[in-house]
């Protein structure tokens, strides 16, 4: 039987009863169909799992009680920042969750010259808003106990000024390919474009802010895809696919 695992925003402290916001209650009731005695399990970023029980159940209402705190979730070896160009709809929704289930610890969305998506003000917050559902759904499915940060939507040249020590390009002309690297002291930023890629003069850019330009194979991969497989191919080169 699957364990239900559901992000709250709260303090969560054992053999403590709550009522669940009701977004949560409608879902575990009406969705998932649970009645009472059953079990699921609660996290809110902490780095913790809280065993819990149903021990009400309502319409639209469901009152649990938190039995325990689980062990904490293990460090991961490698921090990877994902900066992702901002892709249309469902393509960026699915690399941002395949991002979380694979382990990265913060994502950037970014907007770039060939982006076929523009937001701005109550849309981009809402789209925001999204993004962070998708994060925590991921979390909840792949049982991460730490919620990686969703950054504000930046202009790529402006996200490239802010402070940070470069990274790697992917690029499908470059040279070098991803194993050929050495692995990174503790982690590492991930720059990928959107449709279309980024176009010559933001690959030049990045360039001259200390990003390497690095390809995976010999095929170009779609922008929903380009960040899974270098973040699989990262974590079993240096981070925590390595771990037992």
């Amino acid at each position: 039987m699957r364990l239900i695992r559901l992000y709250l925003d709260l303090d969560l402290t054992p053999g403590v009863e709550l009522d669940l916001p009701s977004a949560q209650a409608r879902h575990a009731v009406q969705v998932l169909r649970l009645d009472r005695d059953a079990p699921l399990v609660l996290f809110n970023g902490d780095g913790y799992d809280y065993p819990a029980r149903l021990i009400e159940v309502g319409r639209e209402r469901a009152r649990v009680l938190i039995e325990s705190r689980g062990d904490p979730e293990p460090e991961s070896r490698l921090d990877i920042h994902l900066a992702l160009g901002i892709s249309k709809g469902e393509r960026m929704d699915f690399a941002i969750q395949k991002a979380v289930e694979l382990g990265v610890t913060r994502i950037t969305p970014l907007f770039t010259r060939r982006a076929q998506v523009r937001l701005d003000g109550a849309r981009l917050d809402k789209r925001l808003e999204h993004w962070r559902g998708v994060v925590v759904s991921a979390c909840e499915q792949s049982g991460r106990r730490r919620l990686p940060a969703l950054e504000p939507a930046l202009e790529l040249e402006t996200w490239l000024e802010s402070p940070h020590t470069g990274g790697l390009l992917l690029d499908p002309l470059a040279e070098r390919a991803l194993p050929a690297l050495s692995a990174p002291a503790s982690g590492l930023t991930l720059l990928i474009g959107p449709e279309g890629g980024l176009d010559p003069r933001e690959r030049e850019a990045a360039r001259c802010h200390g990003f390497q330009g690095v390809r995976l194979g010999p095929r170009i991969l779609r922008t929903e895809t380009a960040p899974l497989a270098a973040i699989a191919v990262i974590q079993a080169l240096w981070g925590d696919f390595r771990q037992p």
